[in-house]
């Protein structure tokens, strides 16, 4: 089961294996709060910016988000037949283990945020699509 939650939310053993998923940590977070931190997962600086700063709306936001995850890496240009296909191999990874154990995806937003890019790669993870 997917679940998401804030990295400074309290750890509960309900929460399994505890995946942060935003390009930059936190300011003081301790390394104790998740059992692994994939950068990759999290919208790209530019993108969080412009959102935090007002130029793009959330549902903007949210569907560009969706696209970088999905897109090709640059590697994939260098490469003639296997392709790394954006960040799909780390995305159906959190899906496969959450077949199988709880997985909660994490950010350094706050618990009680409304619109948070944790949402939709919960979503995104549980959707055919992957």
């Amino acid at each position: 089961m997917i679940r998401t939650k804030s990295a400074w939310s309290p750890v509960d053993p309900e929460d399994g294996l505890r995946i942060l998923t935003s390009r930059f940590r936190g300011r003081g977070l301790a390394t104790d709060r998740y059992d692994a931190w994939l950068p990759a997962l999290g919208p790209s600086e530019e993108l969080l910016r412009s959102y935090q700063q007002g130029a793009v709306a959330w549902p903007a936001y949210s569907r560009a988000y969706v696209k970088e995850l999905l897109e090709d890496g640059p590697v994939d240009a260098r490469c003639a037949t296997i392709k790394n296909h954006g960040q799909k191999s780390l995305l159906r990874l959190l899906k496969t283990l959450a077949r199988d154990r709880d997985v909660t995806i994490l950010c350094v937003c706050g618990e009680d945020v409304k619109h948070c890019h944790r949402f939709t790669l919960a979503k995104l993870i549980a959707s055919p699509r992957i």
